[in-house]
C-alpha cells in the first residue's frame, strides 16, 4: 500500500493509463471473431501486475474489460469475462511482480491461458450463447497455443524495457 497520497495519485494515474491502454489495445487494435480474439489487450495487464503487483494488475484487468464493454461492446456484458480479467491479472500479479525468468513467464501465460481462456471463457461463452462448452475448446486451444506464444515472447521483450520504464515512472 502506498505511503503518502503523491504515491497513491501516481499508483491511479499509471492504472489510468495503463487501462485506456488496454481499452484500445483489446477493442480497436485486436482481431475478435464471436469467439476468438487475438491481440495485446494483455500487455498493460502485464505492466500494470509487474509494476504495481497483483492488485495493480487486477484492478486493469476488470477495469479494462468492464469500461471496454460498456463503452465499446463487441457484443452483450458478460460479468464473466470481467472475472476472468481480474483473475489474469491478478495471477500476472503474483507470478511477474518478483521474477520475469521463463518460468515465472510460462507458469503465467500457461495458467492464465488454460484456465482463464480455454476454461473460464469457454464456459462464459457457452454460458452466453448457449453453445455446447465441448464444442468451443477445440478453437479455443488453438487461439490459446497462438496466444500463448505471443504472450510469452512480449512479456520476454517488456522484461527488457522494465528497468528503464521503472525509472521514467520512478517506481
Amino acid at each position: 500500500m502506498p505511503s503518502n497520497r503523491r504515491e497513491l495519485t501516481r499508483r491511479i494515474c499509471i492504472i489510468a493509463v495503463l487501462i485506456a491502454a488496454n481499452i484500445v489495445l483489446s477493442r480497436f487494435l485486436s482481431i475478435s471473431v464471436w469467439n476468438l480474439k487475438i491481440g495485446f489487450g494483455f500487455v498493460p495487464v502485464v505492466l500494470a501486475a509487474v509494476l504495481l503487483g497483483p492488485v495493480g494488475g487486477a484492478v486493469t484487468g476488470a477495469v479494462g474489460d468492464f469500461i471496454g464493454a460498456i463503452a465499446f461492446p463487441i457484443g452483450p456484458y458478460f460479468p464473466g469475462f470481467t472475472l476472468t480479467a481480474f483473475l489474469t491479472g491478478l495471477w500476472y500479479g503474483f507470478t511477474l511482480k518478483n521474477s520475469r525468468g521463463w518460468p515465472a513467464i510460462l507458469a503465467a501465460v500457461l495458467v492464465t491461458e488454460i484456465f482463464g481462456s480455454v476454461l473460464l471463457n469457454s464456459f462464459w461463452i457457452s454460458v452466453l450463447y448457449d453453445t455446447p462448452f465441448l464444442a468451443l475448446l477445440p478453437a479455443r486451444l488453438g487461439q490459446a497455443a497462438l496466444m500463448g506464444s505471443v504472450e510469452i515472447v512480449t512479456i520476454r521483450l517488456l522484461d527488457r524495457l522494465l528497468p528503464r520504464l521503472r525509472r521514467s515512472l520512478t517506481i
